[in-house]
């Protein structure tokens, strides 16, 4: 099974998806997204893959929300704000055949394992 997995080690919910998925078996493929972050494109087909709407993908508390004057605004704004300051993204997302999840909590990655 094909796994990818948008990581932070920094994060716990990350960190804890990851063992989940190594745990049942899957070496997954880990991106850092914070070195690594992904276009519009790809951040709007992760919306369309999972059912998520931007303002569920977008981490609405860091400090660069604030800053970037986002509260209030559109999907298009906030995807390109997600693509520029990659901190902005929720996290972990983990895609796999079987579907995408933003996986907070950790377990959510049992649905699509």
């Amino acid at each position: 099974m094909e796994v990818t997995i948008w990581h932070n080690p920094a994060c716990s919910n990350s960190r804890g998806a990851l063992k989940l998925i190594r745990d049942a078996g899957v070496e997954p493929l880990v991106i850092e997204y914070l070195g690594s972050p992904p276009d519009v494109a790809t951040l709007r087909q992760v919306l369309a893959e999972s059912g998520l709407a931007a303002t569920e993908l977008v981490r609405s508390k860091e400090p660069e929300f604030a800053a970037l004057g986002l509260h209030g605004t559109d999907d298009d704004a906030l995807l390109a704000a997600m693509a520029t300051h990659p901190r902005l993204i929720n996290r972990p997302v983990v895609r796999t055949a079987k579907g995408t999840r933003l996986c907070r909590p950790p377990e959510t990655v049992l649905e699509i394992l």
